[in-house]
């Protein structure tokens, strides 16, 4: 969507409703795995009817926001509940291309230096404030330099934001960076009324105030978030559904009860209920996703301070048999930060690391580790991945152990302290691959536990923001960076993590969309 120059043409049309999902199995490997049914019987054995009830209401079982505040959210699934209160001046498409939301087009200046945005006209934010330049320059400028912003260190590129008219939003950059219309399209670029926060920031922790397909009614922390459709948002001829109730995600053992009592419509279901929950009449979704599953590594510590270490543990891993047991088979290894069929994939890297615990071995006896090394697998999860791997790593010559912690303190704890060498983890993807090599592997990366990087990779990362989404170039581009970061940082990916959202016969299809769930089209009849 982005050009050097000349400017693009504008769109003032309201988008299209989404179109259907590409083939699945080209980017997901669906091979269904066992243990569906006895799980059902886990769930008291209820009646096999999909129906359950709906009306006009869409009521999705899901995490809850840890804030409605995008400036200061700090979990990567906050996204999808934002996303239905607020809008960026961009959206991605099922594809992860930018595509207008408040803004209606965009031009880069022939350096890559400035980025005009032409936004929509007459649209406002919940509270009533208009929704115009001013009110954008301010927005990204509270996430820009708010000192507890977590939203800052995406937006440094950005030297100052200019409002020369009501309708257009100049961006001047230290240097070229045409990740930004991808970038703008998720938290980071979320446009909160400057009312709001002028008037009492705190509250929008639970009182959101943006211009989205929904606005919050009412909200109970931890419990439920109710909203309406808001008549007046740009894209509202898309958006079928009246009442959108959103509540915690079910756990294991309940989450078909859920559906079939009525309580919820849409539920996220663990890959185990997957035949289940088809079983008992209900369509399942499996949504390609940015998601990947990741052993985050921090080489500021033993024994991952040792290269010979850290590449064995790259080759003991099974991924394979993580991906079967762990997602019964949905999803596909992967050894990069990216999925199969996106623009940032890499396929030589198919069959880097592949498992070789004799390879393991040898480099560990190598490095003069005859009687094998302890490392220990920290986890928030007690069960399952975890045992798995380190049954993988004794076999390998490592003497692993396994270290459970509350999953409320494992950000801090691993990411914030640095304390841990070992992390299972996922990584949630990002809108922009700069962004997500950004959190992964910089210097400041959130998720880059040793913060320690290489100027190799900085270097290629560098090339990625400078070269226009519309280049041929670009995919190179993209995909040598990839081929850096996963032959120079310490990270073990492991699989892709799709999607799985069953659904009554009362709610038509869902959009298939990578990183922000959104529910244009979506009917709840």
């Amino acid at each position: 969507m982005t050009s050097a120059a000349p400017p693009r043409p504008v769109r003032r049309s309201p988008d299209p409703p989404p179109r259907p999902a590409p083939d699945r199995r080209s980017v997901l490997g669906l091979a269904l795995g066992a243990g569906g049914s006895l799980l059902l019987s886990a769930c008291g054995g209820v009646a096999t009817t999909g129906a359950g009830g709906g009306g006009e209401t869409l009521r999705w079982g899901w995490d809850l926001p840890s804030t409605w505040d995008p400036v200061f959210s700090s979990k990567g699934w906050d996204v999808h509940l934002l996303s239905l209160v607020y809008s960026g001046l961009t959206q991605l498409d099922a594809k992860g291309g930018a595509r207008p939301a408040l803004a209606s087009s965009w031009r880069y200046s022939h350096d890559g230096r400035r980025l005009t945005f032409a936004l929509r006209r007459g649209l406002g934010f919940a509270d009533g404030t208009p929704v115009n330049a001013e009110a954008v320059k301010k927005s990204l400028e509270r996430g820009k330099n708010h000192p507890k912003s977590l939203i800052a260190s995406q937006l440094t590129s950005i030297d100052t934001v200019r409002a020369p008219d009501p309708h257009t939003v100049v961006l001047e950059l230290t240097e070229a960076d045409y990740q930004l219309p991808a970038l703008l399209a998720g938290k980071t670029g979320m446009v909160v009324s400057p009312t709001a926060f002028g008037k009492d920031e705190a509250r929008l922790a639970t009182r959101p105030v943006g211009h989205g397909p929904f606005r919050l009614v009412s909200y109970t922390q931890n419990s439920m978030a109710s909203l309406r459709r808001d008549p007046g948002y740009w894209n509202a001829e898309h958006i079928a559904v009246e009442r959108f109730e959103a509540y915690p995600k079910p756990d294991e053992t309940t989450a078909l009860a859920a559906l079939q009592s009525g309580r919820l419509n849409v539920a996220q279901i663990p890959f185990s209920q997957v035949e289940a929950a088809r079983e008992a009449g209900f369509t399942v979704q499996l949504i390609p996703s940015m998601v990947v599953r990741v052993l985050d590594v921090n080489t500021a510590m033993k024994p991952f301070d040792d290269p010979a270490v850290l590449e064995a543990l790259k080759y003991a891993v099974d991924r394979q048999a993580l991906l079967d047991s762990e997602q019964f088979g949905h999803g596909e290894v992967d050894h990069q930060p990216f999925p199969p069929g996106y623009t940032g994939f890499d396929p030589a890297l198919g069959a880097v690391y592949r498992h070789d615990p004799e390879r393991a071995r040898a480099l560990l006896r190598e490095a003069g580790y005859h009687d094998g090394v302890e490392v220990t697998i920290t986890t928030a999860q007690p069960q399952g991945a975890p045992e798995q791997l380190q049954a993988q790593l004794n076999r390998a010559g490592f003497r692993a152990r396994i270290e459970v912690i509350p999953e409320a303190r494992a950000s801090q704890v691993v990411y914030v302290q640095h304390s841990r060498a070992l992390y299972l983890d996922q990584f949630a993807g990002r809108e922009s691959p700069v962004q997500a090599m950004q959190v992964l592997f910089g210097a400041e990366g959130l998720m880059n536990p040793s913060r320690r990087t290489t100027p190799e990779l900085d270097a290629a990362v560098a090339a990625v923001r400078r070269t226009p989404l519309e280049s041929p170039r670009y995919p190179q581009v993209l995909r040598a960076a990839t081929a850096v970061a996963v032959r120079t940082m310490p990270n073990v990916f492991l699989y892709t993590v799709p999607r799985a959202l069953a659904r009554t016969s009362s709610v038509s299809a869902i959009p298939s969309l990578p990183v922000v769930q959104r529910f244009e089209g979506v009917a709840a009849g």
